[in-house]
């Protein structure tokens, strides 16, 4: 089966596979085909196995990446999925080598993408990243990796920003940093929000829209983050249940 692009052009009909299993999950996608039209302009690619399922990579140039990194001149991946019965086709494979071509093309100096020491939700396997030979070139509190790939012996080493290197914020209480990169996080911090009043639980939430805001986040993951009195408690999107057993904590 063919990898095809997702741009301007067909956006609006294709489907965009997500790693969250939601049979409502059409409804929540709206915000992130925005999200991605608004990237496009950046140098946004997402190529996808022309079918209906998780198969897909998406990339940007570095200096775009929602992301707190420093990487000049790198391809960043955002996303990396291959799952259910489409795993050992070999579509991984194809995927992060359309990747690499693309981005020769473009004479980056190599790929980099946020990972973690153990394959943790919602971020890149780090087995098989490694495997392909790509090496971690930086970290971040409490299990973050940054590994890249490249194309040369003598290109500049990309590195986290200090901002998001300690897993920290001054912030009391609860709070939520999200972007639109995901199509559930609307959703889901909608949902927390209720519960949170409905409970009078403390809950601040912050939406990151800016490139400058991303790269300046105080986490890796700018997805979605949870921070609890100040420190980093996951960046696993939490279901009504797993918020309150946190709030109670």
């Amino acid at each position: 089966m063919p990898i095809i692009d997702v741009n301007l052009n067909n956006i609006d009909t294709e489907h965009i596979c997500c790693a969250i299993s939601d049979k409502k999950g059409e409804n929540c996608v709206g915000s992130k085909k925005a999200w991605m039209k608004d990237r496009f302009r950046d140098g946004l690619v997402f190529k996808k196995l022309d079918e209906r399922g998780k198969v897909f990579i998406e990339y940007i140039p570095a200096e775009y990446a929602f992301a707190p990194i420093e990487a000049s001149n790198y391809m960043y991946i955002n996303c990396f999925w291959v799952s259910g019965k489409y795993k050992g086709q070999g579509y991984a494979n194809k995927l992060l080598d359309e990747c690499i071509k693309d981005a020769k093309s473009k004479n980056k100096d190599g790929l980099v993408v946020l990972s973690s020491a153990k394959k943790k939700p919602f971020l890149s396997d780090p087995s098989y990243l490694k495997y392909k030979g790509f090496t971690v070139c930086d970290t971040a509190e409490p299990f973050f990796e940054l590994l890249y790939l490249p194309f040369a012996n003598d290109t500049a080493i990309p590195k986290f920003k200090e901002c998001a290197k300690q897993g920290k914020i001054k912030k009391k209480g609860i709070v939520i940093y999200y972007t639109n990169q995901c199509p559930h996080t609307d959703k889901y911090v909608g949902i927390i929000k209720s519960v949170a009043e409905e409970n009078n639980i403390h809950l601040e939430t912050i939406k990151i829209d800016t490139v400058k805001d991303a790269q300046n986040a105080p986490s890796p993951f700018t997805t979605y983050t949870i921070f609890k009195n100040g420190k980093f408690i996951t960046n696993e999107i939490l279901t009504e249940k797993k918020f309150l057993q946190l709030a109670s904590e």
